[in-house]
């Protein structure tokens, strides 16, 4: 029983789960946004808004966490640079996911853009 779990687990064991979260949340954060599937946007939607609390410090100690989450010292100075400063007098909600109306052709799932606010 799956009691007190959160998040989708994609049918995918936990390393394979998180490197695909960090994927696609890797290219969120280089494209600022992306046409994906609904349950896997409300699945990197807490992953990405912890990386812009985080780089809202912008310190050494930041860059260095995120750097250990992301992997991609690119991402890392988008993170710190770019989205850590726009975003440092708000106090969350840096995403907005919006439903397409198209859903995907071969199994019919719902399509949603998920993209910083």
């Amino acid at each position: 029983m799956r009691h007190l779990k959160k998040g989708k687990k994609f049918h995918l064991l936990r390393g394979r789960r998180q490197s695909f979260l960090r994927l696609l949340a890797n290219n969120l954060i280089r494209a600022g946004k992306i046409e994906t599937t609904e349950v896997r946007a409300k699945a990197i939607r807490p992953v990405v808004e912890k990386l812009v609390t985080i780089a809202k410090a912008g310190d050494l100690a930041a860059r260095r966490l995120l750097l250990r989450r992301v992997h991609e010292r690119a991402i890392v100075q988008k993170l710190c640079g770019e989205l850590g400063t726009k975003y440092k007098a708000r106090n969350g909600g840096y995403l907005r996911i919006t439903k397409l109306a198209k859903s995907r052709k071969r199994d019919g799932s719902r399509l949603a853009a998920i993209e910083f606010v």
